[in-house]
C-alpha cells in the first residue's frame, strides 16, 4: 500500500514560494506602470508652448482679480446693509 501526501496550506515548495512570486509580480507591475507614464508624458502629452503659457497665466491673474473684486463689493455692501439693519435696533 502506498500513501499520497498532499502539500500542506500555505507551505512554500522548492521553487519560488507565493510570497516571493507576488513580490516579483508587483514589482514587475511598478516597473510597467513607470515605463508607461514616462511613455505618455514624453510622447503623448501635448505641452504649451512659452507664449501660451504667458497667455494662460494672465487670463488666470485678471479673472482672479475681477472674482476678488466682486467679492470685495458684494462683502462691503452686504455690511453697509447689515450695519444700517442692526442701526434700526440699538
Amino acid at each position: 500500500m502506498v500513501e499520497h501526501w498532499s502539500p500542506k496550506p500555505g507551505v512554500g515548495r522548492s521553487s519560488r514560494s507565493s510570497r516571493a512570486r507576488l513580490q516579483i509580480s508587483i514589482q514587475m507591475k511598478l516597473k510597467l506602470y513607470i515605463e508607461e507614464s514616462y511613455k505618455e508624458l514624453t510622447q503623448k502629452v501635448t505641452w504649451p508652448s512659452w507664449q501660451e503659457l504667458q497667455n494662460s497665466s494672465i487670463v488666470v491673474m485678471i479673472a482672479s482679480l475681477i472674482i476678488a473684486l466682486l467679492i470685495f463689493l458684494m462683502d462691503s455692501s452686504f455690511s453697509k446693509i447689515m450695519e444700517s439693519i442692526y442701526g434700526l435696533f440699538y
